[in-house]
């Protein structure tokens, strides 16, 4: 967490050089554990590493919806999936729940923390929002949390960046079969082969 840019940066070009597949970071606003170093923004750091690397993905492990509306979050991928000539993978969540010490991030800046059900019914609507907005689809979109009036005009991106669905249960996989290209969970999840199927 507590990682400084100049080894993030060293980290990922030695993996680049050495033929990682992919170099992921996370979404968080600070160290659940208080280390003041505090931790560096996750776009913002891929965006940097895209032009610090050449060939390998770069994807975010996970954006938390609760912390960008998926409008400002759709033009902000695709602005990091021309940078990287298109080798962003966008890893998209619902964020810590009330009881994880994540929690403590949001309502530091006055964000709620909602309800499980509550996040997971934003995520769906967030990677609908992004599909669209790549896509240049002008038409409306009404949600229970988010809405777009007659978008037109947002940078597109093409290819469009597959989205990755993080989460640990039956709900998060359900979202990720319906609206996402992969689903990112603990490979010792013990009902992995109940999420996958």
């Amino acid at each position: 967490m507590g990682a400084h840019w100049t080894d993030m940066r060293a980290a990922a070009v030695a993996a680049d050089e050495a033929g990682f597949d992919g170099v992921w970071t996370w979404d968080h606003l600070r160290d659940p554990e208080g280390d003041p170093a505090g931790v560096p923004e996750c776009l913002t750091t891929l965006a940097a590493l895209a032009e610090a690397t050449k060939r390998v993905s770069l994807g975010s492990l996970v954006l938390n919806v609760s912390n960008r509306h998926p409008g400002l979050l759709a033009n902000m991928a695709a602005t990091l999936q021309q940078i990287s000539g298109g080798r962003f993978i966008v890893g998209l969540g619902a964020g810590g729940g009330r009881r994880t010490p994540y929690a403590r991030e949001q309502e530091g800046l006055g964000l709620s923390v909602e309800a499980d059900p509550v996040r997971a019914e934003r995520v769906a609507e967030a990677a609908q929002i992004l599909r669209r907005l790549w896509a240049g689809d002008p038409s409306s979109f009404a949600g229970r949390h988010y809405s777009l009036d007659r978008p037109s005009g947002y940078l597109r991106c093409d290819p469009a960046p597959p989205i990755v669905i993080g989460g640990f249960g039956p709900r998060m996989a359900a979202i990720a079969g319906k609206y996402g290209d992969g689903f990112n969970t603990q490979a010792r999840h013990s009902q992995l082969a109940e999420l996958a199927g």
